[in-house]
């Protein structure tokens, strides 16, 4: 989805609204395929139209499906899971079942020639026979698992086992023997390819092999991916592998992953899996869960406990295309799902995913999302005569679909969060044709519920939404049946409440030349803040009284900095205005209006000494029409501004051979001393404490004592800090 700045438009003006429209735009297939389809066809190209619609929907009150064939007369024999069944589905819908075993999982199922059906049992099965609306065990299998059977021309049967992965081959009378040993946990996909050879893929390392006969094998291609989930041959001898499984990894009980286990099988998100533990089940089926089967892929022995790891950001699925000369061309990658089937039609591939039941139909380079009939997964796709189906599991229904445009067919947006409530303009959608219907809802809960409005039809005259002012707004358009219509982009203008600026924090500064003496004042959720002085190397260090009044230095000629940071939700650009008042005085005097910067130098002498309050207001009016605009301040605590050094004055000396002492009177008109030292003929400074014994307050005596003095002529410098580090000096010659 996109975001997109419009002209301003009269039918927006409320108040307390942000003055900038926005809209809100679904445009290109990765937009529409955030959405919900209902009979409609979404093109690569981002073109949403009429698709095939559904014939029939057949529930087979099965949880998961896996397989199915279809005989000449268009009928569909199912072969489901986790109850072992194959169930029979007429033309019409109808269904009946025809098999119901001890085994748990019927993942194969095939037709030959003359229509006969053939379905495979798991685990430890064998396979069937359908006749007489029954069916007959005809070949039990030596291994724990059939994946696939394929008939062919001679009757027989090619059968694809699992743990261990061959491929046996059963004649006509039931005798059978060992075709191939792949070597690998299960052959998961078999076809019959150019001159009657025999294609084969394998779980769990995606190896596709083309088999001329008994233990004669090649190898076509080596997947990166897991497994081979299904194969088909065109009439040129082109031949085409789906393979799925990537991106997720098993992981032990232990916590351990696959990378770090003895653990080499690979399963696919939005599992199917049902484990039956009750203790009056029949043995056979308590073995289903040995074969746990998620969305129709093997797992491999010792997987059954294993958790699922989704590693982000890697190829899930592939579509490879092999060329009689053998080379290999990768026609489809993703990584967002899993390709569980495909079938040729012509030029077409069709496929199925395990998002939304999705069937796509790729012809050429373009891809067209031909339907998405719920959710689960579309385990199988088959064509029976001039009619598509596709076998949905979790739970497991057959879909027939119907001649393109001959239904109602719908669209349903994903829902937009504006952010903050908001007032909807004119709905405005692009496309060819006319006749679609378009209804929108809106709402304060991320997902749709009882609280949102019904569903609204914008006015007929101009399109102007009608769902109330909220967060979230929801669209739907609706195609009548024989409706052509196509629909490109969808726009849906709002405009946002305009949420206002904040002040953060200000901050007071003494500078002197490129160093500055910092008074910071974080805010705090009422308010107020604090202020702290950081001292230069020469300055003394800051008391610990709590006060949050502080002040501001000077050394030599300074200069005073107020710095504020600010914010807006809406990333609107501010202007700022920056006030002081004098303590004790009740109006405010403005400094600087409609400021951009976040920081102000003044002369210091334009603040006499004295404590002030300093005031800094953001408005977001640059980016808002003035009846839009919002403005917030914050006031600072009460700042020390002291420009004056103390006043030293020194009484006489008194010298007794080589002890001096005398006393210094210091006084500051505006801030607390805070230091009192001295120094003798220009050497290091040594401190001294009040007489009190505390230096806190504007007047002070100070008691000077200096031992072991030489005879003759000195110097003494008295140096008195106040509050601000103002610095008073007074000096005496010792005789």
């Amino acid at each position: 989805m996109t975001i997109r700045f419009l002209a301003l438009f009269c039918a927006l003006a409320a108040n307390g609204m942000a003055a900038t429209s926005t809209a809100w735009e679904i445009s290109g297939f990765n937009d529409f395929l955030k959405g919900r389809l209902h009979n409609l066809s979404l093109t690569s190209d981002g073109i949403l139209k009429p698709g095939p619609g559904i014939q029939w929907n057949a529930a087979l009150n099965q949880p998961a499906a896996w397989s199915m064939a279809a005989t000449p007369d268009e009928s569909l024999y199912v072969g489901c899971g986790h109850q072992g069944r194959v169930v029979k589905v007429a033309p019409d819908g109808k269904t009946s079942t025809v098999f119901s075993g001890q085994q748990s999982e019927v993942f194969a199922v095939a037709s030959d020639t003359k229509g006969n059906i053939y379905f495979g049992t798991s685990p430890n099965g064998g396979v069937y026979h359908v006749e007489n609306g029954g069916a007959k065990e005809i070949w039990r299998a030596p291994a724990k698992y059939i994946w696939a059977i394929v008939a062919a021309a001679d009757g027989s049967l090619y059968i694809g086992a699992g743990e261990p992965g061959k491929i046996f081959h059963v004649n006509a009378d039931g005798t059978s023997s060992l075709f191939y040993d792949t070597q690998q946990m299960n052959v998961t996909a078999l076809a019959l390819g150019p001159d009657n050879t025999l294609l084969a893929g394998t779980d769990p390392n995606g190896i596709l092999y083309q088999i001329s006969g008994p233990s004669k094998a090649a190898i076509l291609y080596d997947s990166t991916l897991p497994e081979i989930r299904s194969i088909a041959v065109d009439s040129r001898g082109n031949i085409y592998a789906a393979a799925m499984g990537g991106a997720v990894s098993s992981r032990g009980a232990n916590g351990g992953t696959a990378a770090t286990q003895a653990v080499t099988a690979v399963t696919a998100t939005s599992p199917t899996v049902i484990t039956v533990t009750e203790d009056n089940e029949p043995s056979a089926v308590k073995a289903a869960t040995d074969a746990t089967r998620t969305s129709g892929m093997a797992t491999t022995s010792g997987t059954t406990t294993a958790g699922i790891v989704e590693v982000s950001g890697a190829e899930k699925a592939a579509i490879y295309r092999i060329q009689p000369d053998h080379s290999v061309e990768t026609i489809r990658s993703s990584k967002e799902e899993n390709i569980y089937d495909l079938t040729l039609d012509g030029d077409a591939i069709w496929f199925s995913t395990d998002d939304h039941a999705r069937i796509y139909k790729m012809e050429g380079s373009h891809t067209t999302l031909i339907a998405e009939p719920g959710d689960g997964e579309a385990t199988r796709i088959a064509k029976a005569g001039s009619r598509f189906y596709a076998l949905l599991s979790n739970p497991g229904r057959l879909i027939a679909f119907s001649e393109t445009g001959g239904q109602i067919a719908t669209y349903e947006s994903p829902v937009h969060d504006a952010t903050s409530v908001a007032r909807w303009g004119h709905l405005q959608w692009y496309g060819a044709g006319s006749g679609v219907k378009f209804q929108t809802r809106t709402g304060n809960a991320a997902r749709p519920d009882a609280t949102w409005s019904d569903w609204a039809e914008p006015a007929a005259s101009n399109n102007l939404i009608a769902s109330p002012v909220a967060r979230f707004i929801q669209w739907r358009a609706e195609w009548p049946a024989k409706n052509a219509a196509e629909l490109t982009t969808v726009d849906v203008p709002f405009l946002p409440q305009n949420g206002a600026p904040t002040v953060r924090s200000i901050t007071v500064t003494a500078v002197l030349g490129t160093n500055a003496q910092k008074i910071a004042a974080p805010a705090n959720n009422s308010a107020a803040y604090s202020i702290t002085v950081t001292d230069t190397g020469e300055a003394p260090a800051a008391s610990s009284a709590t006060s949050a009044s502080q002040s501001v230095s000077r050394l030599q000629s300074t200069q005073t900095q107020i710095s504020w940071q600010a914010d807006d939700p809406d990333g609107d650009k501010l202007a700022y205005s920056v006030y002081f008042r004098p303590e004790g005085a009740t109006v405010w005097q403005l400094v600087r209006s409609r400021m951009f910067e976040n920081t102000l130098l003044l002369d210091a002498d334009v603040f006499a000494d004295g404590r002030y309050y300093f005031k800094v207001t953001a408005s977001d009016s640059p980016s808002n029409a003035a009846a839009y605009a919002k403005e917030s301040d914050l006031v600072s605590s009460a700042v020390l501004i002291d420009n004056t050094p103390p006043l030293v004055t020194l009484s006489k000396a008194v010298r007794d051979g080589a002890t001096v002492d005398l006393d210094a009177d210091a006084k500051d008109n505006t801030s607390p001393l805070r230091l009192c030292e001295f120094s003798v003929d220009a050497g290091s400074w040594q401190p001294v404490e009040a007489v009190d014994g505390v230096t806190d307050s504007p007047q002070e005596r100070f008691h000077i004592h200096i031992e072991k003095l030489k005879p003759g002529e000195h110097l003494v410098v008295v140096r008195v800090y106040d509050s601000a580090n103002n610095a008073g000096l007074a000096r005496i010659i010792l005789q």
